[in-house]
């Protein structure tokens, strides 16, 4: 059953509801004994009955609560005091990620992002369900990645004890197909085991989406969004014409159909990210501050405060160059007439 505001789990107050997914319903609460506002995710009493299921809430507590990291979420704790499994979360402001953005800011988000991944894959933990809903952005301009409810550990970092063993297999076996079909790989959506670089392909997708505003995968269906994962190939000339030619390479590299030829480390991505934002991105215009030029009389003198900030700064760059570029025209004129004397 929902909760209403103002139902009490433990020391949470709910106040109002935020959403719901495969994983649970989630509210806005308040931790009465720390006087904040936190995010609830309730494990629906049915789903609570499914080993399966709660398997995967446990899981995605301790997998949240191992990882510390400012572009994820933070876990504050489990709630089951009243038999409704909660898992209790960092509240995150913002809105999910959304393009078309322009190319910098696209790239600047996609950094955290990856930060984000890179962090959880050093880890051993592939979050299997990246996508825009699960990527919010925080007045600051902060990315925080949420919802590692479908995440899996790789096979090198699954626990010793047999019990958790069967446990996290159960999960994350061959043939299952978890996730957001127009986020999933290819290999994903073929039902087959899944590594870290599922998490690059789809990192991949929604760097396109926030380029172009369109979902690259997404069709009317279910069935029609696998079909496309696994049979289209993505046309990088469709990207707008900003986006430096450093990042298109990159993208056809997160989205090769075959996991053998994708990029395997989230780490070269972040590489290749920030070679972009110091060296492919144009540089920005220059911004006017109430400047004013003065007359050319100052060009000739060849003084160089040729322009002045009406708030008493400098002028910016792009009235700089003019200057000098007038500067030395003028001398080239006057060259000639010291010549002839």
């Amino acid at each position: 059953m929902p909760l209403s505001v103002g139902d009490k789990l433990g020391p949470y107050e709910i106040l109002a509801p935020i959403g719901a997914g495969g994983m649970g319903e989630v509210y806005r609460g308040k931790d009465t004994k720390l006087d904040r506002d936190v995010a609830i995710k309730v494990l629906p009493a049915a789903f609570a009955r499914d080993r399966e299921r709660l398997a995967r809430f446990e899981r995605e507590a301790k997998i949240l609560a191992s990882l510390n990291h400012p572009n994820i979420a933070q876990i504050y704790g489990i709630e089951d005091s009243t038999g409704d499994w909660s898992l209790v979360m960092e509240l995150v402001p913002g809105a999910p990620v959304k393009g078309p953005l322009a190319p910098a800011t696209a790239i600047r988000y996609a950094d955290q992002i990856a930060a984000a991944l890179e962090a959880a894959h050093e880890k051993g933990i592939i979050h299997r369900d990246l996508k825009p809903p699960n990527i919010l952005v925080t007045p600051s301009g902060t990315i925080k990645v949420l919802d590692f409810g479908l995440a899996s550990v790789e096979a090198s970092d699954v626990p010793e004890d047999p019990e958790a063993q069967t446990r996290t297999l159960q999960l994350t076996q061959a043939g299952r197909i978890m996730g957001t079909a127009a986020y999933m790989s290819p290999e994903q959506a073929r039902g087959q085991a899944v590594d870290r670089r599922k998490d690059i392909w789809a990192f991949g997708t929604v760097l396109y989406e926030m380029f172009t505003g369109r979902q690259l995968f997404g069709r009317e269906t279910f069935s029609d969004s696998l079909a496309a994962v696994i049979t289209h190939s993505p046309d990088m000339a469709e990207l707008p014409p900003g986006v430096p030619r450093s990042v298109r390479a990159l993208l056809a590299r997160c989205l090769e159909r075959d996991p053998d030829l994708r990029l395997s480390q989230i780490s070269e991505v972040r590489q290749s990210l920030r070679s972009a934002e110091s060296a492919d991105l144009p540089p920005r215009p220059p911004v006017r501050v109430g400047c004013r030029r003065r007359n050319r009389a100052a060009g000739r003198g060849g003084h160089s405060d040729l322009a002045e900030a009406s708030a008493g700064g400098a002028c910016r760059y792009a009235f700089a160059l003019s200057a000098l570029h007038t500067v030395r025209r003028d001398d080239a004129i006057r060259e000639p007439k010291r010549q002839s004397r």
